[in-house]
C-alpha cells in the first residue's frame, strides 16, 4: 500500500458461511420481518432547499432535466410522499398492528413535524437516516461527523429521544462506522446489503452490530422500472422472500426486511400489495414483525449464546 493510500476498512466475502447460527429469535419466532420506511421527503437534493443540483429520479424514472430550471414536477412528487403517501403507510400499518422502523432524515421531520409526531406515538422506531438525505460519502470525515451530530440533536427535539440505529444513502463512507462508534449512542447500523441476519464487524477493536438491508424486497422498483413493476409484482416478490426466509428459518432465525417510500407504495394503486402481504403473513404465529431495536438487542443478547 502507498502511503497516500486511503485505509480502506477489509471486505468480508466470507461471512457465517455454512454456519450459520442455530435456535430460534428469543421470543420463540422463527423469522423476524421489518418493515422500513424511508422518510425523506423535504430533505432530498432541491433547488427550493438551497442545492447546487437536483434529484435526477422521479416517477418517470431517472428524467434529463436543464440544470439550470429549477425541477417542479420532481419536487412535487416527493410532496405527495409527505403530504399524502406516509399518511396512508401508517394507517395500514396501524390496521395490521405492524410496527416498523423509520429510516428518517432529521431535516425532514423538521419540516412536518406531524409525522415525527404520530411516527413516535404509533409505536414505531426512528432510525436516523442522516440529517440530510445525502451521499456521506462524498463529505469529509470532519463533515460528516458534524452532520451525526446535527441528526442526533434534531431527532432528540422532533422525536423526544435520540435514535440507536443508523443508515447512509446509498452507503457509507469509510469513515461512517468509526464516526458513529465515536458518537457512543448507536447500537447498530444498517449499511449493508450482504447477509439476511444481523454480524458484528471489528471497528478499531470494538464489535459493532450490523443489521443488514434490502435494495431487492424494496419498492424503489416501482420508480427504476416505471410502467413495468406493477402492485401484484411487488406482493409476488415480497410473499417469495417470506416463503422461502421462512422455509430456511427451521434450521436457525432469519430476518427479512421490506423498504418502503412513501412517495412510492404510498400511491392508490400500490397500497394494497403492502395490505395484502400483512394479511399473508400475519397468518404465521411464529413470524415476528417488529423493529430494528428488538432485533438489535435480541441478536446483542445472543453473543452469550451457545447459537451466537
Amino acid at each position: 500500500m502507498s502511503a497516500d493510500a486511503k485505509p480502506y476498512p477489509p471486505r468480508d466475502l466470507i461471512g457465517y458461511g455454512n454456519r450459520r447460527p442455530s435456535g430460534r429469535w428469543q421470543n420463540g419466532a422463527r423469522l423476524a420481518i421489518n418493515v422500513v420506511v424511508n422518510y425523506e421527503e423535504g430533505s432530498e437534493r432541491s433547488f427550493a432547499m438551497g442545492d447546487g443540483d437536483q434529484e435526477p429520479m422521479t416517477e418517470w424514472g431517472s428524467y434529463a432535466f436543464p440544470a439550470d430550471i429549477r425541477n417542479m414536477a420532481m419536487e412535487s412528487m416527493y410532496e405527495y410522499g409527505s403530504r399524502v403517501g406516509v399518511w396512508r403507510i401508517l394507517e395500514a400499518l396501524d390496521a395490521a398492528a405492524v410496527p416498523s422502523t423509520f429510516f428518517a432524515c432529521a431535516l425532514a421531520f423538521e419540516q412536518n413535524p406531524d409525522v415525527a409526531r404520530a411516527v413516535v406515538n404509533n409505536g414505531h422506531e426512528v432510525c436516523s437516516h442522516g440529517y440530510r438525505w445525502e451521499e456521506v460519502f462524498r463529505l469529509t470525515r470532519e463533515q460528516e461527523k458534524h452532520h451525526i451530530d446535527l441528526a442526533v440533536a434534531s431527532f432528540e427535539k422532533t422525536c423526544g429521544k435520540r435514535p440507536v440505529g443508523w443508515y447512509c444513502r446509498y452507503g457509507a463512507s469509510i469513515h461512517t462506522r468509526e464516526l458513529i462508534s465515536e458518537e457512543g449512542g448507536f447500537l447498530y447500523d444498517s449499511d449493508a446489503y450482504n447477509d439476511d441476519i444481523p454480524f458484528f464487524v471489528d471497528v478499531k477493536g470494538q464489535s459493532r452490530l450490523v443489521l443488514p438491508y434490502t435494495c431487492d424486497v424494496n419498492d424503489i422498483r416501482f420508480w427504476n422500472s416505471p410502467g413495468l413493476i406493477q402492485a401484484e409484482d411487488f406482493f409476488q416478490y415480497m410473499k417469495e422472500s417470506f416463503e422461502v426466509l421462512y422455509a430456511e428459518a427451521a434450521q436457525g432465525p432469519r430476518m427479512l426486511s421490506i423498504g418502503l417510500h412513501p412517495r412510492m407504495v404510498g400511491r392508490p394503486g400500490r397500497i394494497r400489495a403492502l395490505k395484502r402481504f400483512f394479511d399473508y403473513a400475519g397468518q404465521y404465529s411464529d413470524v415476528w414483525f417488529t423493529t430494528r431495536e428488538a432485533i438489535a438487542l435480541d441478536w446483542l443478547a445472543r453473543q452469550g449464546s451457545a447459537d451466537a
